[in-house]
């Protein structure tokens, strides 16, 4: 069955040593606990081999926040998948909305760039979700799901198999507006319909799919009960190790 996953993404936050420090906080949390769910931290790309010195691995997975859609080359300032991976780190966030919308990811990027990560061993954690003005005018079903067409579901059911979704409700981040519960339910319930659709059920059922919208510890409990929700991509609450194991233990 799938896993129920709670995974922090750090964004632009953290020097070095504060993330390392960060990284070793949560770790120590971890220390005789033995949560329902894996735990993974994706940190900035800077942090990512420091990190994982300190880290114990069998316990906290570590990945990165984005990766290149080429292998290498003349690309100036970009990361590749191979050079993630040769880190330690064995995830890698995909399409979130901050990288559709500020620096223009397509589904055709971000299928290069899920190839390029599954070829190197890469867990990808893949980011969907609807902005304000498509939640309004009631068409969130129909951009979610060709967001997933177009960038996924011309994969094999097997490496389909190798990744997570994200469900982020991006009306509802930074606006003022919440996402409840029920929304969440039903958009992750919608998502799984999907899949089992393209590929059958038993791998929709398999399909880890986690809330990207406002998780905290003091909603994680109602939102992980939610049949279709198996865990959380974290921003802020990522960034204290109380509050990110706040999240982690509600399962």
């Amino acid at each position: 069955m799938r896993k129920n996953v709670v995974a922090g993404n750090w964004k632009m936050n953290t020097t070095l040593q504060e993330g390392v420090a960060l990284a070793k906080d949560v770790n120590e949390a971890l220390k005789g606990v033995t949560p329902k769910c894996d735990v993974v931290i994706c940190t900035p790309f800077t942090h990512l081999a420091s990190v994982n010195a300190v880290i114990d691995t069998d316990k906290l997975g570590l990945g990165a926040e984005n990766c290149a859609d080429h292998k290498s080359g003349a690309y100036t300032g970009e990361v590749s998948a191979p050079m993630v991976a040769s880190t330690g780190a064995t995830y890698v966030i995909l399409g979130h909305s901050e990288r559709r919308q500020y620096y223009g990811e397509t589904s055709e990027i971000l299928k290069e760039k899920v190839a390029l990560a599954l070829e190197n061993n890469l867990t990808p954690i893949f980011c969907i979700g609807e902005v304000l003005a498509e939640r309004e005018n009631g068409i969130y079903n129909e951009v979610v799901k060709k967001q997933i067409e177009d960038a996924l579901f011309h994969l094999s059911a097997e490496d389909f198999g190798k990744i997570i979704l994200a469900y982020e409700p991006v009306w509802a981040i930074g606006t003022g507006k919440t996402a409840t519960p029920e929304q969440a339910e039903d958009m992750h319930a919608h998502i799984r319909s999907l899949i089992a659709g393209r590929y059958g059920k038993e791998v929709a059922d398999n399909t880890s799919i986690l809330y990207g919208g406002s998780c905290k510890p003091s909603n994680a409990k109602e939102l992980f009960a939610k049949p279709d929700i198996d865990g959380g991509l974290i921003g802020g609450a990522a960034l204290d190790a109380a509050s990110f194991m706040g999240i982690v233990t509600a399962f």
